[in-house]
């Protein structure tokens, strides 16, 4: 495509505190462990096999020991949440030698917590974008958020050739903890889940940046829908806050539906698997990025930035398949003329796909 937008910068952002997953277990079996019928307590080795080593969280483990309303909970989100974006988005805008100025349209996407005005005004007080500058914030998306927002980001720069696109992820997950919740959906988040914050900058056809270290060629994007499945991801929201769901069945759903969603998507670009050298994948845990290899036929080293991301990071939700995309980038992984794909799935149940090209 001689009009294909492309991504000339990835940066990401990790909170200051850094937790140890075995800091996080003992701290769950002291707050759950005296409460739990003894059978239960053998759900504490989930946090022996997410994959993840270390995760980052706005607040210090010890902040957690006590309940927390909603409303104190979702505070932090926003003083926290346009910190990390600030840095994620100053970081991509200075790797492609832009400043905040010469933004054109913002994207914003996040699902775990609640602002208005959104982030993204809020941001722009912060970061001093023009006054004329277009925003569109997005929530809901959850784990599929950052393919999806890199999707939109996309529409937008083919839309207006000229344009350059900050596209900034971010989710506070740690602050939905539940403090008084001994489900097993619980602990697997207590286990699993993070904080970060990614950004990129995507340029239209026409559209210049002075660096482009990215170099991707963005070709094309599908969104899927499955109907029926909203069950399968997402939030149940009360007066406590958001309360994660999610179901058993998502390895399963991975290798079922993932393979023919994919050729699906290929074919329209007259491509096949074997032309596909990269996938990007959202790494959910480790038997997503399992299914995801049993589903695309691929060896688990297509997939070794997603399993280091998981185990240095945890799961952060929608900026994590940006964390992973970061890791290609500064990897020199995706030569010119290779195809990639950024993969991620969520709420709804849904998929998001976006075919990247390493650009000559």
């Amino acid at each position: 495509m001689a009009n294909a937008p492309r991504i000339a910068s990835v940066a990401t952002a990790l909170p200051e505190h850094a937790i140890r997953q075995s800091d996080a277990k003992a701290f769950a079996e002291a707050l759950f462990g005296p409460a739990m019928p003894a059978d239960d307590r053998r759900l504490m080795a989930v946090f022996d096999s997410t994959g993840v080593a270390t995760r980052h969280s706005v607040m210090p483990l010890d902040w957690f020991r006590e309940a927390h309303e909603f409303g104190e909970s979702n505070a932090l989100y926003v003083e926290h949440a346009l910190n990390l974006a600030e840095r994620a988005a100053t970081r991509a805008l200075e790797r492609a030698g832009l400043a905040a100025r010469d933004v054109d349209h913002l994207v914003l996407i996040s699902s775990t917590g609640i602002a208005t005005p959104s982030l993204d005004a809020r941001l722009s007080n912060r970061m001093g974008f023009r006054g004329d500058f277009r925003r569109t914030p997005i929530w809901g998306l959850g784990c599929a958020g950052g393919a999806a927002g890199m999707s939109r980001a996309r529409d937008f720069a083919l839309g207006d050739p000229h344009a350059r696109v900050l596209l900034v992820a971010l989710e506070l997950c740690s602050l939905t903890f539940q403090h008084g919740d001994m489900t097993r959906q619980n602990l697997v988040a207590a286990s699993l889940f993070a904080d970060g914050a990614a950004a990129a900058v995507v340029l239209g056809a026409e559209a210049r940046a002075p660096r482009e270290p990215a170099a991707l060629e963005m070709l094309g994007a599908q969104s899927t829908l499955w109907p029926d499945t909203q069950d399968v991801m997402g939030w149940n929201v009360d007066g406590d806050g958001l309360h994660v769901v999610f179901s058993r069945d998502i390895p399963t759903i991975v290798r079922d539906w993932v393979r023919p969603n994919v050729e699906k998507f290929l074919e329209r670009h007259t491509l096949s698997l074997a032309d596909l050298r990269h996938v990007v994948a959202h790494p959910g845990g480790p038997k997503v990025i399992a299914a995801y290899g049993e589903a695309l036929g691929l060896a688990p080293a297509a997939f070794r930035h997603a399993t280091e991301v998981l185990r240095d990071c945890g799961n952060m939700s929608s900026p994590t398949c940006l964390f992973v995309l970061e890791r290609f980038v500064e990897g020199g992984d995706i030569a010119p003329g290779e195809y990639a794909m950024l993969a991620a799935l969520g709420p709804g149940f849904s998929s998001e796909l976006v075919l990247l090209r390493g650009r000559a």
